[in-house]
């Protein structure tokens, strides 16, 4: 099995996607308070401050900073996937385990114009999955906060549009 390398930032902010293990599910977006219950429990014990998120039926993209003097987002991720885990298999009892990939993706974000970017990547990611026309009527993000706080137009992101080749061929 290969030896995973993770860049370990005390105090670092960081971009992530987590997957469950049966895409094409729809259990995170089914059971949202859920998955915002388990987040919160380990936010509680494990601080850490989030800047961005958008949860899709299959998978998660956030942005964390995590504490001054702590580097591990790890066992922060263990934490939410085993709450949310027990908790689903509570209210579905026929649940398969697991329920969760075993690895997930960080990155860690190399200053302003890098964080820019990929809150941009999260919060266009609904529309670019098909899953609504535009990204404002995603409820799972957080970008009607960043919306609230001027950050982006309410229309930001606008519509799916149309490949071009598509529009000079007529198709």
């Amino acid at each position: 099995m290969p030896k995973y390398r993770r860049v370990l930032i005390p105090g670092g902010t960081y971009f992530f996607t987590v997957v469950l293990a049966k895409r094409k599910s729809s259990l995170l977006v089914d059971n949202f308070d859920l998955f915002a219950s388990a987040v919160k429990r380990t936010k509680n014990s494990r601080p850490f401050r989030t800047l961005g998120w958008v949860v899709l039926p299959d998978h998660l993209h956030t942005i964390w900073t995590l504490p001054k003097h702590d580097s591990d987002f790890s066992g922060r991720w263990r934490a939410i996937k085993k709450s949310f885990s027990r908790s689903c298999k509570s209210r579905h009892r026929r649940l398969k385990v697991p329920l969760w990939q075993s690895r997930f993706w960080e990155y860690a974000i190399r200053g302003r114009d890098d964080l820019q970017l990929h809150l941009n990547y999260i919060h266009i990611n609904p529309l670019k999955h098909g899953y609504v026309r535009q990204v404002k009527d995603w409820p799972y993000s957080s970008f009607h906060h960043y919306v609230e706080k001027s950050f982006y137009a309410h229309d930001w992101g606008g519509e799916k549009e149309l490949d071009a080749g598509a529009i000079e061929s007529g198709q």
